[in-house]
């Protein structure tokens, strides 16, 4: 059993958090908001049925696409701060900044201090979870509660208790009702952790395995089913569902039709050979995602490049994967050094032996799951690989731990395998930005050095191994860290978001519209009525005002042209806003349902009166009052 860590080791944890938070807070106001998810939270916050149904309008016609539990934290942050831009993404921070002390307790567990500080540091600096956590997107929120599920399942297996493995099938539901599928990534992962690790004969083991999967399975499903409790009259209509529903919008357009690419979105196909550019960061950003393929997480452009991912990944396969191999085959390769008080006690080497066999399956399926599985998805998002982030993280806090011990030729030839894979990747993915690359080469010749001091010493003691393992990681961390935090660096200073921008609309197109119609719409309940439930959104977050939904994804038809005439003359609603066009009919283009024909062919266009630049754009409708 491991003993309480020291106040050196608490030291160094919370100097990582703090600057974890600081990644994610500095400038976090002036990262672009997303208008799809802010519109929901300003809805949400207006009623109570709207806040249980994630309403994306305040009307609470219909809902978004997931289940609302990470929005309610975002309303619970609004309420207490103020709606801005700065509170909206308070949740995602905080939640990126609390993984990474979650995550330190965990792998210490699982392998050492050593290892979970170093997966702590990864962790902490790791780019493509800093933009995530950045963002007022879901993933991050998803991310954490994937962590403190290993947390608690690596507890069970210490313990052998089924309270504890009851509270991390909860984590995980609750995970899955963040983000959905996305956090399945982890799942396979997790589970075998938990099936090798928990001690006891294989029938207790199944057993209690049964019983988390059914807590998983009711918390995972309990928001979705609580929909079911209310008439269909009652339920807001699930945009990305073709039937209204949120279960249909939660496997099967968040499900199926991801894995099989069928996007709705607009989205440029990466072709390979072109010549795109790359002098700004910009540049880089707006590059697709290059096609599936076993290496696509390493590729050197786009928005999920190798430096806010890959390189991290490649350390982790490269010192993490035969750290775990060497754990399971021999001794706990990368403890603690013999002179440490969070030392592995080799007494007992009988649960230790089954929680590195365990930690060995567990992270394996879980690192081939997530890279299987992004390596081949035809529509993949950078903060998807949120699910898959811990375990690179732990598996590289762990390598590192193994590699930068003061003993063993394998170790030491890893760690300069290691460490000239992360120069040489490192040197491509730069474009000719070389200070963080000396850095980088700097930290890990000295981690080298001290690796080979360590080995040529004759009889060290044991004080004089554990100073030079400690030199050697701290070293090896610093060749690592130095390229991420440039790239950090980089992305709060260009405001990088992985969100959409749904529904955004032109600033002063925006600002002369919602003036034009608090002046004109009298007492109309609704502000306007809408071609598209994605098209209006940044005009819901200003104004707070009820919208008609003329269609909702793929322009399936939500109002039909009778309904809105019976709303017109009930004076329900005067003005309807079509920002798109219909140059060529398409079944699933919005401007060319049936109730925005009919607006364009009876209504009349008073953009210019509105102050907007473009004419065709808001329209007075038919039988409305001007």
């Amino acid at each position: 059993m491991k003993r309480s860590a020291g106040w050196p080791t608490f030291l160094a944890l919370a100097l990582i958090t703090l600057g974890a938070a600081a990644l994610r807070l500095v400038h976090i106001a002036q990262v672009p908001p997303d208008p799809f998810y802010d519109a929901a939270v300003r809805s949400m916050g207006l009623s109570w049925h709207n806040f249980f149904f994630g309403a994306f309008e305040p009307g609470g016609s219909v809902s978004i696409d997931k289940p609302p539990v990470d929005l309610w934290l975002q309303v619970a942050s609004v309420k207490l701060v103020g709606f801005s831009n700065a509170s909206l993404k308070l949740p995602e921070a905080g939640a990126g900044t609390l993984a990474v002390p979650l995550l330190f307790g965990a792998v210490r567990r699982m392998w050492s201090t050593r290892a979970g500080l170093a997966a702590a540091v990864a962790q902490a600096v790791l780019p493509i979870d800093v933009i995530s956590s950045r963002s007022d997107t879901m993933d991050g929120v998803m991310m954490a509660l994937i962590v403190l599920a290993l947390y608690l399942i690596v507890r069970a297996n210490e313990r052998g208790s089924s309270a504890w493995l009851l509270a991390g099938a909860a984590a995980l539901g609750i995970a899955f009702d963040v983000k959905l599928l996305e956090s399945l990534v982890a799942l396979p992962g997790l589970a075998v952790l938990a099936y090798l690790g928990l001690p006891g004969p294989r029938k207790r083991r199944l057993l209690q395995l049964l019983a988390a999967s059914a807590v998983y399975v009711v918390v995972a499903l309990a928001w979705l089913g609580a929909t079911l409790l209310f008439g269909a009259h009652d339920r807001p209509y699930a945009i990305g569902s073709t039937n209204g529903s949120a279960w249909n919008a939660a496997f099967v357009f968040n499900g199926t039709d991801r894995l099989a690419g069928k996007s709705i979105e607009p989205q440029t196909e990466y072709q390979p050979g072109h010549d795109y550019p790359t002098a700004t960061q910009s540049e880089r950003d707006h590059i697709p995602i290059v096609l599936p393929s076993p290496t696509r997480l390493l590729a050197r452009v786009g928005p999920l490049s190798g430096e806010r991912l890959g390189l991290e990944l490649l350390l982790a396969l490269l010192l993490g994967i035969p750290a775990l191999i060497g754990g399971v085959l021999g001794r706990p390769s990368g403890s603690d050094p013999p002179s440490s008080e969070t030392a592995v006690a080799d007494a007992d080497d009988v649960d230790g032996y089954r929680m590195r066999r365990a930690v060995a399956a567990g992270l394996g399926v879980w690192l081939l799951t997530g890279i299987g599985l992004f390596s081949e998805m035809a529509r993949l998002h950078p903060r998807y690989v949120e699910g898959l982030v811990p375990a690179v993280t732990a598996t590289l806090g762990i390598g590192l731990a193994w590699a930068t011990s003061s003993a063993g030729r394998a170790r030491l030839i890893a760690l300069i395998v290691g460490m000239a894979a992360l120069l040489y990747y490192g040197e491509r993915l730069l474009y000719g930005r070389p200070g963080s690359w000396w850095i980088a080469g700097a930290g890990a010749l000295g981690a080298v050095v001290f690796a080979v001091l360590a080995r040529i010493r004759v009889r060290p003691s044991p004080r004089s191994s554990a100073l030079l393992a400690g030199a050697t990681l701290a070293l090896a961390l610093l060749a690592l860290v130095a390229i991420p935090v440039e790239v950090d660096k980089t992305a709060i200073e260009n405001r990088v978001s992985d969100a959409g921008y749904i529904g955004a609309l032109p600033g002063a197109q925006q600002r002369e519209l919602s003036a034009y119609l608090i002046a004109h719409q009298g007492s109309a309940r609704y502000e306007l009525a809408a071609e598209s439930a994605t098209g209006i959104g940044s005009l819901i977050v200003q104004d707070a005002r009820p919208v008609v939904v003329l269609t909702t994804y793929e322009a399936r038809l939500f109002t039909t042209v009778a309904q809105l005439e019976r709303l017109i003359a009930a004076g329900a609603v005067r003005y309807a806003f079509l920002n798109t066009y219909c140059a060529t009919y398409s079944t699933t283009n919005a401007a060319c349902a049936a109730p925005a024909r009919w607006i364009r062919a009876h209504g009349t266009d008073v953009s210019a009166q509105a102050g907007l630049e473009h004419h065709k754009l808001l329209y007075l409708l038919p039988g409305a009052k001007p």
